[in-house]
């Protein structure tokens, strides 16, 4: 387990952060770019368009690292293959899952329904451990969750689990797999750069056979990169929201624990929701698309202070599991 007072915790604390920060701008992104897909090609459907928003972005981290490093940041160790591929996979899973149940519930419940791994967490160590975390960490994640429900507006009188509420709470499941992976022991000594290469690499895999498989056509697969929105867009996507977030949850997430790493990641709405109000009016003007800025609600300030209060709280007294 990792130990919680981590001589570089607090400097972890930030760059995760600064990763939730990157996660937060890809929600404009992404949605500037589906919205592209539709213009640029009215023939395909919404699930090539969603596919197609995720195989650029890996393929492009891959060849990035590459170009960084391309003598050796392919020469990984077995563990290190073993991490990047079980990293890949479980992200890749989380990210279909999440994409596809868009298609058949309300935005609102899978962001409530997605963060529902804050709990999942602390759940999994206490019955590993066999023995509950502090009281101070059960709080935490129900304001968490309280703080998320608010912010994405969720009414649990219209919850219902069908098809789209059962597979968010599966993608759930499985980004709990990517933060435990990297909470694991046994992968301790792996080189941070190294894992991120095979994730990138795993996930780019993935997703190119199934962007081969859902595109209409072959021009399907070459018209987005025509676009110089498209390809703007898609360029922050990689070196920011792909490259430099998951770089920097590979590096510094194992210097604190996989309870207080979910809880910080909730965060990630919270920027996605101010970014909203003012960088989609940015992007339609020079995109040419139709896309309207958010308004600022009560439910951004409540349900964002009530995240960040459980992240100061964890703060001040650090969870040891």
């Amino acid at each position: 387990m990792t130990d919680a007072y981590h001589p570089e915790r607090p400097r972890a604390l930030l760059m995760l952060l600064v990763a939730n920060f990157f996660w937060g701008l890809s929600f404009p992104l992404i949605k500037a770019i589906t919205l592209l897909h539709a213009q640029l090609l009215p023939q395909a459907g919404t699930w090539f368009s969603a596919v197609y928003t995720v195989a650029p972005r890996f393929l492009l981290a891959v060849l990035l690292m590459l170009a960084l490093r391309p003598r050796d940041i392919w020469r990984a160790t077995p563990l290190e293959w073993k991490q990047g591929v079980i990293l890949g996979l479980f992200a890749a899973a989380g990210m279909l899952l999440q994409n596809d149940a868009l298609q058949f519930t309300e935005a609102s419940t899978s962001a409530f329904l997605t963060q529902f791994y804050a709990i999942l967490i602390p759940v999994w160590l206490a019955v590993r451990a066999r023995r509950s975390p502090r009281a101070l960490i059960w709080v935490c994640c129900a304001l968490v969750l309280a703080g998320v429900a608010i912010l994405g507006r969720f009414d649990f009188r219209e919850l219902h689990l069908g098809r789209g509420e059962w597979e968010t709470l599966l993608a759930s499941l499985f980004f709990m797999g990517q933060i435990l992976t990297l909470d694991r022991p046994e992968f301790a000594g792996n080189r941070p750069e190294r894992i991120t290469f095979v994730m990138f690499a795993t996930e780019a895999a993935v997703f190119w056979v199934l962007a081969g498989v859902t595109a209409p056509d072959m021009a399907a697969l070459i018209t987005p990169w025509t676009s110089a929105p498209w390809l703007v867009f898609t360029g922050i996507l990689t070196l920011l929201c792909t490259y430099g977030s998951f770089s920097l949850m590979n590096a510094w997430q194992p210097k604190i624990t996989a309870t207080e790493a979910g809880l910080i990641y909730c965060i990630e709405p919270i920027f996605g929701s101010v970014m909203a109000l003012f960088l989609p009016a940015i992007f339609s003007t020079w995109a040419g698309i139709a896309y309207g800025n958010e308004a600022a609600t009560w439910t951004l300030l409540v349900g964002g202070g009530l995240i960040t209060l459980a992240n100061v709280l964890l703060q001040l007294k650090p969870p040891r599991s």
